[in-house]
């Protein structure tokens, strides 16, 4: 039986460091995404359709700053790996319209597999 696949990326932009966290399970996917240090922020899941014409549906669990980034990112993860995905963003000074282009690149390298860094079972 496989165990939890955990990858780190992060990405320095306009003087700031931009963190992802990354957990994989056999049916689910939890993404934390922060700016300067790992936090959970406002969370959102997110569970895809299986059906062809069905849409990937999401419901923030906790909190209400960055709903329009946890939403997106969790139903484009859902979509994406086709499980269930729960992603938190967490942003203290930067805006939520410009650390979406960031967030973007590390979920993408996350999904991909292209991380640098190697994962590591828990």
């Amino acid at each position: 039986m496989e165990r939890a696949k955990v990858k780190k990326e992060e990405v320095q932009q306009q003087d700031t460091r931009f963190l992802s966290v990354f957990v994989e399970s056999k049916n689910s996917v939890m993404i934390m995404l922060s700016e300067k240090e790992d936090k959970l922020g406002t969370l959102a899941i997110a569970v895809p359709k299986h059906d062809p014409v069905g849409q990937v549906t999401s419901s923030v669990l906790l909190g209400d700053k960055n709903i329009i980034s946890a939403r997106m990112f969790a139903e484009y993860v859902a979509s994406k790996t086709g499980k269930i995905a729960m992603v938190s963003v967490y942003l203290e000074r930067v805006g939520e319209i410009i650390a979406q282009e960031f967030f973007m690149y590390l979920i993408d390298k996350l999904i991909k597999g292209d991380s640098q860094k190697e994962a590591t079972a828990i």
